[in-house]
């Protein structure tokens, strides 16, 4: 049987026996972006060092990568360490590293994440699912350009704020609040029941806001990640293989950064999650 792209790019072996808590794996094509891979799946393969790890306790409950140089097709190394381990919470620290072109080895990405045994207690959001059109009513986006593979491992349908259709420097809106606002549903392609390492990768699953915001296709990369968890094992069943409205606005921008903020919720209208990015942006 043939191995899903998403299952396919997360593998890792364990290599305890070189260096404690290492994992070995390979960059996958299939989830190349301009220069690199795709970030979302850079984030996954980092979740799941800690999902496989014989030493976890509990599930995801936060996620913060932060990515030092980018990734070069091949080989690397991911150490994923438990630093604390309480009664309920687990503190982890992770590293990639990978060899450079001069065969010098670098640290590709650095974080940290958390993981806890939830209990049941009173839950409430304040983040209200937003009324839009159903999935199966819009029209599945082409890809922006070639080159981008990662993008066809997605089925995405764009209800508010795709790219921009002219690079011609002028916003989507007057308004900041909706000048920069993308909302979308999102899922795997081929359809794969969700877990925390792809709802990570959805997470990442938005283009630079500051392309929507200005419209000009300026260079910018994601400087770090963090993602909040607010579903459990029960909550990622309820979803299987539906899609996600994915939201995203930005925040700031100053000085070559900018943050943006996202959501993901199920069909049910359940958050899953909630996103921070940090980017870069050149001049």
């Amino acid at each position: 049987m043939t191995s899903h792209p998403f299952d396919t790019a997360l593998v890792l072996t364990p290599d305890f026996d070189s260096v404690p808590d290492q994992f070995l794996g390979q960059t996958s094509p299939a989830w190349w972006n301009m220069v690199g891979p795709f970030g979302g799946i850079t984030a996954a393969m980092a979740l799941n060092a800690i999902m496989t790890h014989p030493a976890r306790l509990g599930d995801p409950v936060a996620l913060t990568v932060n990515y030092s140089n980018g990734l070069l097709p091949g080989a690397f190394k991911l150490v994923a360490t438990p630093v604390r381990t309480n009664r309920s919470t687990q503190h982890w620290v992770l590293s990639l590293r990978q060899a450079d072109a001069d065969g010098v080895e670098i640290v590709a990405l650095t974080g940290t994440a958390i993981t806890a045994l939830r209990r049941e207690t009173w839950s409430a959001s304040d983040l209200p699912c937003p009324d839009v059109p159903r999935p199966e009513t819009l029209v599945r986006l082409a890809p922006p350009q070639s080159g981008l593979a990662w993008f066809s491992r997605y089925d995405m349908r764009s209800i508010v704020g795709p790219l921009p259709s002219q690079w011609d420097g002028g916003a989507a809106s007057s308004d900041p609040q909706q000048a920069s606002l993308t909302q979308l549903w999102i899922r795997d392609e081929p359809a794969r029941a969700l877990d925390f390492s792809s709802l990570v990768a959805m997470a990442d699953g938005f283009f630079p806001r500051v392309w929507l915001r200005r419209a000009l296709l300026v260079p910018a990369g994601t400087v770090s990640l963090t993602v909040y968890f607010h579903a459990g094992p029960e909550q990622l069943a309820e979803t299987g293989t539906g899609f996600l409205l994915a939201q995203a606005r930005g925040q700031g921008y100053c000085n070559g950064f900018f943050d943006q903020a996202g959501q993901l919720w199920n069909e049910r209208g359940t958050l899953l999650a909630t996103t921070h990015q940090l980017v870069y942006f050149k001049e």
